[in-house]
């Protein structure tokens, strides 16, 4: 028997020699460990009573799938790595243990959540003081919002009033800090909010700066849709030994969108657009584009063309910007044009489209951008607008995120047929000259009796298959 208990434990310390050299191994590559010591999900009713109240009040009758899974380790106080689906309801699985993890009563900060964009600070808020409605106990609890671009009283009063958390993004948060218009040291829950998009946009000194403010005595999570080597690394900086959980098995887009292209040649871009929108008739759409001035050509060529549409880019100011989300919010403007400052923090339930114009650079901003449709369970449409040139690597993208991806072709305009049959005639006139004598009569049937001119045209060319209805 001796021998048999030797033998088990000389075996027990070899399995755990394994896994720790196993754990090494994988953390010098940069792998992210699955919980070694799993915990249940949670469903809503073993939720303690004013976090299921908080959950009501956000909308939801059950936890979504993030939230079931991610709740036990944030209310259990470990570190943790979430990647999960974009639009898979990540805001809510670190919104709502604050409403048992924090004491109301103490006039201090004690969550930190970073966000990388104004926008998803905003969204983030929002998410709270609508959880906050329905929790009477704790609805001492205050939040303050922190971002560039508006004015210091009102956040240095929410700060200096004792609001117990803390919604910002890093420069304005390091801001206050060198300030002293909070002290970090009592942050219990410290949150990195889409942390790849936070160090693709620059901000990885401030948000250093940011931990050494705080107490070593913290619990970290980090939440993102995607998390690439750059993220990994970080996790460690920040995170004490955290547990890890893909939601996403390396495929990060929501199931509930249908992603479609459509091959078109760069000078025809615009003009394809607009006939998918015709075609597509979006209740409300966001049209993504790779820069400003794109931005603003598109919503001058399709504000022309009568449809109700305003923009958005990192020109606006923060007022502006706010004003535009709020009224594609509200149903007051159907669409909106953006730059990807708009990929994060738009939160638009019935946000049937999304269009994106420009094959994004970084492959990432696939998701990011078609994320912001199909929310929350909800269903939704991409459309991506391809040139030859970008097909290899859209497909490439899709490939990579597991992204269902068909090709679709366009239908073909009956006008566009007639005008191929006009200009075939022109090219086989043998008198160039009579035509060109002819333009100003045609210039004056056109603007006095366009009747005449299309009578003239039905002469000559054939429109059988034209639909004049749609026409």
């Amino acid at each position: 028997m001796m021998a048999d208990s030797s033998s088990a434990s000389f075996t027990n310390v070899i399995d755990l020699t394994s896994k720790g050299q196993r754990k090494k191994r994988q953390e010098e590559v940069g792998e992210l460990q699955e919980p070694e010591d799993p915990l249940d999900e949670i469903t809503a009713p073993e939720l303690p009573d004013q976090v299921e109240q908080a959950m009501r009040a956000a909308g939801w009758d059950d936890l979504m799938e993030v939230q079931r899974k991610a709740l036990p380790y944030l209310i259990a106080g470990r570190d943790l790595i979430v990647q999960s689906r974009t639009g898979s309801g990540k805001t809510g699985a670190f919104l709502l243990p604050l409403f048992d993890r924090l004491d109301s009563s103490k006039k201090e900060a004690q969550a930190l959540i970073l966000t990388p964009t104004r926008e998803l600070a905003r969204q983030v808020h929002e998410e709270f003081e609508r959880m906050k409605i329905a929790t009477p106990e704790t609805n001492d609890l205050e939040a303050a919002l922190i971002y560039g671009g508006v004015g210091y009283g009102p956040q240095i009063d929410a700060l200096k009033g004792g609001a117990q958390v803390i919604i910002g993004t890093p420069g304005r948060i390091l801001d206050h800090l060198k300030r002293k218009n909070f002290k970090a040291k009592t942050v219990r829950l410290f949150i990195l909010d889409e942390a790849d998009e936070m160090l693709s946009m620059g901000f990885y000194p401030d948000m250093k700066e940011i931990r050494d403010y705080l107490s070593r005595d913290r619990q970290s999570c980090m939440f993102s849709a995607t998390m690439p080597p750059k993220v990994r690394s970080v996790a460690r900086e920040f995170l004490s030994d955290p547990d890890f959980l893909s939601l996403s098995s390396g495929h990060v887009s929501v199931d509930e969108i249908a992603y479609r292209y459509y091959l078109t040649q760069p000078m025809e871009k615009d003009r394809t657009l607009r006939q998918l929108i015709e075609m597509e008739e979006p209740e409300s759409a966001l049209i993504f584009a790779n820069t400003k001035r794109e931005v603003t050509y598109l919503r001058k060529f399709l504000g022309n063309a009568g449809y109700n549409i305003d923009e958005m880019s990192g020109d606006l100011s923060q007022r502006k910007r706010e004003e535009a989300i709020d009224r594609l919010r509200s149903g007051e403007l159907r669409m909106l044009v953006a730059t990807d400052v708009a990929a994060r923090g738009i939160d638009v339930s019935a946000l049937s489209h999304v269009f994106i114009y420009d094959v994004p650079q970084d492959r990432e901003y696939l998701i990011h951008r078609s994320g912001r449709t199909a929310r929350a369970g909800k269903t939704g449409t991409t459309i991506i607008l391809a040139t030859h040139e970008d097909e290899f690597e859209l497909i490439r993208m899709a490939k990579a995120y597991g992204i269902e991806m068909r090709r679709a072709e366009l239908p073909v305009d009956p006008l566009d047929e007639a005008e191929n049959q006009l200009r075939l005639h022109y090219n086989n006139a043998h008198d160039n000259d009579a035509v060109q004598r002819l333009l100003p009569l045609v210039d004056r049937l056109a603007d006095e009796h366009p009747e005449l001119l299309a009578h003239l045209i039905d002469e000559n060319v054939d429109l059988s298959d034209l639909d004049t209805d749609d026409a």
